[in-house]
């Protein structure tokens, strides 16, 4: 499972570097430019993060139920973050979530609010995944170290 969970961080990776590129072209057209641009910085850096632990994946220590909530959740908060950018970009909103990146971009009530819950839910989500993931990286059992 470890080993499939890899590919598809990989292939995710790859997808935020391709999604990046096209979205680039879009910066100047968003209603929140400087969002816009956040959210193009933001999918690159996601990009290398989920490349790099699609190649750390195989050596984590963990359980397959362990291995599998660390794996969703650090997609859905990788992905959650982006699309409230992306949100925030289009709607040109998000100042009350993102006031430096959004700048006086300040849409309705309600595109704030999706704003908010979906930028607010990537947070806990990546938490619980890092921390898995730490906690995977412990060294496993070997004969060297019981005696």
């Amino acid at each position: 499972m470890l080993s499939r969970q890899s590919h598809r961080l990989l292939q995710a990776g790859v997808a935020l570097f391709l999604l990046t590129s096209f979205e680039g072209f879009g910066i100047p057209v968003f209603a929140a430019p400087r969002l816009g641009l956040s959210a193009h910085s933001l999918m690159a850096l996601l990009g290398v993060l989920l490349i790099t632990m699609g190649l750390l994946w195989p050596k984590l220590n963990l359980g397959a139920v362990a291995s599998r909530l660390a794996f969703w959740l650090l997609i859905y908060s990788s992905f959650a973050i982006v699309a409230a950018y992306l949100l925030g970009a289009i709607w040109g909103a998000g100042n009350s979530t993102m006031p430096l990146a959004a700048g006086t971009a300040h849409g309705s009530d309600f595109q704030e609010a999706v704003i908010k819950v979906v930028a607010y839910s990537s947070a806990p989500t990546g938490i619980i995944s890092f921390a898995l993931i730490f906690w995977g990286l412990r060294l496993r059992d070997s004969p060297l170290r019981n005696g």
